[in-house]
């Protein structure tokens, strides 16, 4: 049964110093590694991206551990969790709530929906109509949904993993752009490699570790994460050097549609992030290119010529890292 939301960290708390982010950080990735073998750069993003406070897009093939990553993440943190199983058939109320008539108190009551918990796994989102993707919208960007003209605010800290599978597409809907750029990161698992896979028959074969995980953080550990990201430092130069990549990308003649205001300031935080978790207190050149792909290439619309040619939106983050000039010197 999933716990309820703890109750949010009081002002007055000072964040921990980044070499605390760091040994935080470090625990839950190790964590999460007992369930899924041979992927710890794919967790460090998940992980990343949680003390980044966004959202997660897994797109893969079936049975690679898409709901793996999102379980094995919830079972390692001390906070509430919910789970919505994306259907043709699943209603907006479903996802956010919806106000019922109580007879006993003769007053109208809301019920929560699953998206009231501190993670949410949308399990195979572009299943669902995009009348009910869209009722996730508001939940991602603003953290609070409204029902019948009444907003409920979500428990923080508040992060929504979504998985879809790229090769299913009968009786699918498409992510539109505006959801898609609501995602912080899209990442691929990937099959595991070969020693991997032998390690994954061994340890899985005698029964579920998911079951053996216990939480390693707490919601309090997370906040105050995410609250010392924040004042990571970033040199004026690193956000020069961001906003000509967004530039470069809208002028890039295989795209249709480059990045947005909120994919520079995506890019910005989840820098921030990396650099906190490896236990520096400023960002890198490094940490805006390691995360530019899974941050950037699921936002990127490409021309239909472009697609034709068998580009990717991955090939053209590439591209734009080579061209663009990296800042030198440290800055201020």
């Amino acid at each position: 049964m999933a716990r309820q939301p703890s109750a949010p960290l009081s002002e007055g708390v000072v964040p921990p110093a980044v070499d605390d982010v760091a040994a935080t950080f470090r625990k839950i990735v190790d964590n999460v590694e007992q369930v899924i073998k041979g992927k710890r750069e794919v967790i460090d993003l998940v992980v990343t991206c949680l003390i980044a406070e966004g959202h997660l897009l897994i797109e893969d093939v079936p049975g690679v551990g898409k709901t793996s990553v999102a379980r094995a993440l919830a079972a390692s943190l001390d906070a509430s969790w919910g789970r919505i199983q994306f259907t043709p058939d699943l209603l907006p109320s479903d996802v956010v709530g919806v106000t019922v008539w109580n007879r006993q108190t003769g007053e109208f009551q809301f019920r929560h929906g699953a998206v009231f918990a501190n993670l949410v796994l949308g399990d195979e989102i572009n299943r669902a109509s995009p009348k009910t993707q869209s009722a996730l919208l508001e939940a991602m960007q603003e953290q609070q949904v409204t029902v019948d003209g009444t907003t409920y605010r979500l428990p923080p800290p508040f992060m929504v993993i979504a998985t879809q599978n790229p090769v299913e597409h009968e009786g699918t809907y498409p992510l539109p752009e505006s959801q898609l750029d609501r995602f912080l990161m899209q990442v691929d698992i990937g099959y595991p490699d070969r020693a991997s896979a032998v390690d994954l028959l061994e340890t899985h074969g005698a029964g579920s570790v998911l079951s053996r995980v216990t939480p390693v953080a707490t919601v309090e550990d997370i906040t105050r994460m995410a609250r010392a990201v924040r004042d990571v430092h970033v040199a004026p130069s690193l956000r020069g050097y961001i906003v000509d990549l967004a530039e470069a990308s809208r002028r890039h003649a295989s795209v249709v549609l480059g990045m947005s205001p909120r994919a520079t300031l995506g890019l910005q935080q989840a820098g921030r992030a990396r650099a906190a978790s490896l236990g520096r207190e400023y960002v890198v050149p490094e940490d805006l290119k390691a995360l530019a792909a899974p941050v950037l290439a699921h936002r990127l619309v490409l021309t239909p010529e472009a697609e034709v040619q068998g580009t990717t939106a991955g090939d053209v983050v590439d591209e734009l890292l080579h061209r663009v000039t990296v800042p030198t010197g440290k800055g201020t």
